[in-house]
């Protein structure tokens, strides 16, 4: 199934497909931490649609279907990526790989890429860990959760 979805830049029009993902995969992380005040949860519409201004944003398609999305920016130097999520029902198919893929192409002059994760969530950690991403500084924002930050060199394509 994974192999039907195409991945590419998304529009400000996906902005509210993009929210309702989002807010639907990070149900997970929300009860896995007891907080469901947390970011991507809270996150604004009009905040979404202003991040296109300075962010890259990629979806996943099945069809008119938004299935998938992450986005990320370089600033001094290290490309940033955040909200990495995939449908539920698409996950365990290869498509947060390759949506992981897709971001470090479009963000590629970059001296290296940075993503965060929180401290539990087994799943996100193996998945950056086995693309090449090494834990580094760890940030404590509640007595529940701390952040994870990974980081991997970026390897310009010869």
């Amino acid at each position: 199934m994974g192999q039907n979805v195409g991945i590419g830049t998304a529009d400000v029009s996906d902005a509210e497909q993009i929210l309702k993902l989002q807010y639907l995969c990070y149900q997970g992380e929300a009860a896995l931490y007891n907080d469901y005040g947390i970011e991507p949860l809270t996150q604004s519409l009009e905040s979404l649609r202003a991040e296109f201004e300075t962010h890259t944003v990629l979806v996943a398609r099945l069809g008119d279907e938004i299935v998938g999305s992450v986005r990320g920016t370089i600033e001094d130097g290290v490309a940033r990526i955040g909200k990495l999520v995939v449908h539920p029902r698409l996950q365990r198919h290869m498509l947060g790989t390759r949506l992981l893929r897709a971001i470090e192409e479009k963000l590629a002059d970059a001296a290296e890429y940075e993503l965060f994760t929180g401290h539990r969530s087994e799943n996100n950690l193996r998945l950056y860990e086995r693309l090449g991403y090494v834990s580094g500084r760890v940030e404590k924002i509640s007595p529940r959760l701390s952040l994870v930050y990974l980081r991997k060199t970026a390897v310009l394509a010869a």
